[in-house]
């Protein structure tokens, strides 16, 4: 019989060394009373935050030995309490307490101790996190921001006018959007637009083209990853793009490029709202407005098996179609006048009558930017305030000779001169204007140095 006893007190004192170490290793501070109130329990934690050794307080009764405890009344009234401030002396400490029940008998209550100073700690660092985060999400947001307004949209022809009456009554309402025209009409800008007219203008603007990025890197992009989803992926995943749209506007440029499979997976994002990662287990919700751009026809693509019906409805909830350039050319110099000023020159460039007939009788295929480039390419080839047909780009001239034919009001001397007067102005943009450049170019021509100047100051040629 005692040696079962001898058994039962070792496992005993076992048991309470195996208490009394997990206590220590809690880095809160820690005091446990009994039914009657008697602490029985603290750990060298507590003694740190209050200067309460275990010699002065085990084995006493608590409301004795530290004036105003509560954790006696719990003990009557059986209730939990949470981050009680607690002041004696100099010690401050936050204190959580809950009753100790086993078989529904309250055997005595647990008090679990904070200091304040390392509370103040825990909230500074929280605070720094919070400011951390609020400059993340502002990065963010700068990065993924809207440019263009509707102020930036350009246009008189009527047409064009009713495709920003209808974009801008579409920007205050929810519904997808898709916007279909030529390469160049401006797709992007009227996406721009749309979103910083919207009540989602304080979000993100995501862009995409889905023609630039392979199909198997797409979707990474699109959803996101997990951690370890597959070789090289980065630590800790990545956000995808729905997710960093997160009540903003995700633009799906040239969407007509999307692989059916993706088509399948983007239809159920729009239909339910919820994103999975990849290589990820849960869900989550999004809430995503998304205006999709395409310059091709994509009911001819539901036609052929190339692109979902189900996924153009859902994307068609208003349908904005731009006109391509060439049917709009009331707005080609006013357009241009755009372009000159939003290059900033430090004069105003004007066009001779031929160089504003050659623009306007171009049928513009790459539209706007077509447009765009080609006035640049004019600012930088002359070295005047005026354009001439000759600073314009070899594409606008090609059929300048035959122009040149057909206008009967010129002499064969004045069109020799203005041929002569192009040549000189091509080969000094090429060499320069300085001495050296003038002599390389007279070299290149087979005049003298002196010939090329008399020829400048005969032709008029000014830099």
């Amino acid at each position: 019989m005692s040696l079962t006893n001898d058994k039962m007190d070792h496992s005993l004192n076992q048991y309470v060394r195996w208490l009394q170490g997990i206590i220590e290793a809690i880095n809160d501070g820690i005091l446990v009373i009994d039914s009657e109130g008697i602490v029985r329990l603290i750990n060298d934690e507590y003694t740190k935050i209050t200067g309460v050794k275990k010699e002065d307080i085990i084995g006493k009764p608590l409301s004795e030995v530290r004036e105003g405890a509560i954790s006696p009344t719990v003990l009557i009234d059986k209730k939990r309490r949470s981050a009680i401030y607690r002041k004696v002396g100099e010690q401050e400490y936050v204190v959580d307490m809950a009753p100790i029940y086993y078989d529904h008998q309250i055997l005595g209550v647990v008090n679990v101790l904070k200091s304040v100073n390392e509370v103040k700690a825990l909230t500074k660092e929280l605070e720094k996190s919070k400011i951390k985060l609020a400059q993340l999400e502002k990065t963010v947001g700068h990065l993924h921001q809207a440019k263009y307004t509707f102020h930036d949209i350009i246009g008189e022809d009527k047409e064009i006018k009713n495709v920003i009456e209808l974009a801008k009554r579409t920007a205050s309402s929810n519904l997808n959007v898709l916007i279909q025209g030529e390469s160049g009409t401006g797709k992007e800008l009227f996406a721009h637009a749309i979103h910083n007219e919207s009540p989602r203008s304080g979000y993100a603007f995501v862009p995409i083209n889905c023609a630039a990025i392979p199909s198997s890197l797409l979707e990474s992009e699109l959803f996101g990853y997990e951690e370890g989803s597959f070789t090289n992926s980065k630590k800790g995943g990545k956000i995808g793009l729905f997710e960093l749209a997160d009540h903003g506007t995700l633009f799906l440029d040239e969407i007509g490029d999307l692989s059916l499979e993706l088509q399948a997976k983007l239809l159920r994002v729009l239909q339910e709202g919820r994103i999975r990662k990849i290589g990820g287990l849960k869900e989550q919700e999004v809430n995503v407005r998304i205006v999709a751009a395409t310059n091709k026809d994509l009911l001819q693509m539901v036609a052929k098996g190339r692109f979902r019906e189900d996924l153009f409805y859902r994307l068609n909830g208003v349908q904005l179609m731009i006109p391509p350039l060439r049917s709009r050319k009331g707005d080609l110099f006013t357009l241009i006048d755009k372009i000159v000023k939003h290059k900033e020159l430090p004069f105003h460039l004007t066009f001779t009558a031929d160089a504003k007939k050659q623009l306007f009788e171009y049928h513009w295929p790459g539209n706007v930017r077509e447009l765009l480039n080609a006035i640049h390419y004019a600012a930088t080839m002359t070295d005047s305030e005026t354009i001439d047909i000759v600073h314009l780009p070899a594409f606008l001239q090609s059929n300048r000779m035959a122009d040149d034919r057909e206008d009967t009001n010129l002499s064969l001397k004045d069109i020799l001169e203005r041929k002569e007067r192009e040549v000189i102005i091509k080969t000094l943009k090429i060499y320069g204007t300085s001495l050296k450049g003038k002599e390389l170019a007279a070299q290149k021509l087979g005049i003298s140095l002196a010939t090329l100047y008399n020829k400048i100051n005969q032709l008029k040629i000014k830099f």
